[in-house]
C-alpha cells in the first residue's frame, strides 16, 4: 500500500465514495436520456431540473435526485476526513465511522434509486448522518486532546 495510504488509509473510503457518485452520475444518465427520448423532448426541456423532472416518470428521476443529494450532506464527510487525514487521525474508530458513512450512503443510494420507500430511506438518510456526527465529533476531541 502507498505509504500516505498507509499513514491516511481514510482516504480509501473518500475515493470510494467519489466513484459511487460517479457511478450514480452514469445510472442517472442511462436512465435519463432514453426516457427524454421517449418522451420526445425538445432540447430545451432540460433547461431547468425541476422542469425536467414534472415531465419524467418518478422512477427516472429518482435516481437525478440521489445523484444530488451525494452532492450535499456528502462534502461535509469529505471535509472532516480530510481533517483527520491531515491531522494523522485518518485510522482506528475513524476509519470504521468512515466506512459505516460509505456503506449507509451506498445502500440510501440503492433504496432512493429503485424501490425510493421514503421511510427506510430515511432511517439509512439519519444513520449515515449519526455516524458523521460521531466521526466529526470523535475527531475534534482527538484533536482538542
Amino acid at each position: 500500500m502507498n505509504q500516505f495510504l498507509s499513514q491516511s488509509p481514510i482516504l480509501i473510503p473518500v475515493l470510494v465514495l467519489v466513484l459511487w457518485s460517479l457511478v450514480m452520475l452514469v445510472w442517472m444518465a442511462a436512465a435519463r436520456l432514453p426516457a427524454i427520448a421517449r418522451a420526445k423532448l425538445p432540447p430545451e426541456a432540460g433547461e431547468r431540473t425541476a422542469e425536467l423532472a414534472a415531465q419524467l416518470p418518478k422512477h427516472v428521476q429518482w435516481k437525478a435526485d440521489n445523484y444530488n443529494h451525494l452532492m450535499e450532506q456528502p462534502t461535509i464527510f469529505y471535509a472532516t476526513a480530510l481533517v483527520l487525514a491531515v491531522a494523522g487521525l485518518g485510522d482506528g474508530i475513524n476509519i470504521w465511522l468512515a466506512w459505516a458513512y460509505v456503506i449507509a450512503r451506498i445502500l440510501h443510494s440503492l433504496v432512493h434509486a429503485t424501490t425510493n420507500v421514503v421511510t427506510l430511506r430515511f432511517g439509512i438518510f439519519l444513520l449515515s448522518s449519526l455516524v458523521l456526527t460521531a466521526m466529526a465529533g470523535h475527531g475534534l476531541y482527538q484533536l482538542l486532546s
